[in-house]
């Protein structure tokens, strides 16, 4: 493996995908941050089938990798996925079973966050193709975490997966009312030690609001891969689109970085990675 000094960047080497189906940034520290609904790339199928209103991609976490941009210099390791969530949401279960008891989207979305269709009728990809997205997409990019987080902890006795992503501030299929800024979720504690969720919600400015184990307690990333008895700890960062995005513009359907938020809350992001790396889980 390679070291700090010597940093690869990976992609998934898969055949028929127009585009690999991630990038894979590999570092020298215990963190490894995951971008699992940051694509924008879409197949020939899915493009074909989407609606108008889909074609937008409005429940993409917009600019996630511009808002951590920072990670290279830290020499933190990061892994993000190129396809949209409308090809296959890497957030979701191989099996596809729900994670929450409330209304939400699966493996394969088929409605939108604001409860209309991704696809026109009789255009959603057949099962054929859906099979295909699991073991060209899904597959890899599981695998991918699970070797690298493995390659941590036996490089530095633990590893800590940061799975990144964000939301619009109000989603009423979702959820009542306004979102909290930062999102935090451990699986109700089960993902991570508990050291991990108190320094990152101690670090955050008090301008900006946060709860832990809200109604997102981390999805099936955080789930999976974090089990902290065994040195890998996982935590999931919702992080609320009204911290960067031109809340105007959004409303409108149109998804334009903030300029004058920007550098608040891309230092936010900084400190708190950095309060992570700061953290030591050797006993």
């Amino acid at each position: 493996m390679t070291s700090k000094n010597d940093q690869i960047i990976q992609k998934g080497q898969q055949p028929n995908l127009n585009v690999p189906a991630f990038e894979f940034h590999q570092s020298d520290t215990p963190i490894l941050v995951s971008m699992p609904h940051s694509g924008l790339a879409l197949t020939s199928e899915v493009e074909a089938g989407l609606t108008e209103q889909a074609r937008k991609l409005p429940d993409t976490d917009w600019y996630i990798p511009e808002l951590y941009d920072f990670l290279e210099t830290l020499g933190v390791g990061c892994i993000k996925a190129n396809y949209s969530r409308y090809v296959i949401d890497l957030n979701r279960p191989y099996d596809d079973k729900p994670l929450y008891q409330t209304k939400t989207t699966g493996l394969f979305p088929d409605i939108l966050f604001e409860d209309a269709p991704v696809f026109e009728p009789n255009k959603a990809p057949d099962d054929s193709q859906k099979s295909t997205y699991k073991e060209l997409i899904w597959k890899p990019y599981h695998n991918t975490i699970e070797q690298e987080l493995k390659r941590l902890k036996e490089k530095f006795g633990y590893a800590i997966l940061f799975d990144a992503h964000s939301i619009a501030a109000e989603v009423p299929m979702l959820f009542d009312g306004v979102l909290p800024d930062f999102n935090w979720g451990t699986n109700e504690g089960q993902s991570c030690a508990d050291l991990i969720a108190n320094v990152v919600t101690q670090v955050l400015r008090p301008n900006y609001t946060q709860v832990l184990n809200g109604r997102f307690k981390g999805g099936y990333i955080t789930r999976q891969f974090g089990q902290p008895n065994t040195g890998v700890h996982a935590i999931q960062l919702e992080l609320s689109q009204a911290t960067y995005l031109n809340e105007k513009a959004q409303k409108e359907g149109h998804y334009l970085l903030d300029e004058d938020k920007l550098p608040f809350i891309k230092q936010q992001l900084k400190e708190l990675i950095e309060s992570c790396l700061a953290v030591s889980l050797n006993k």
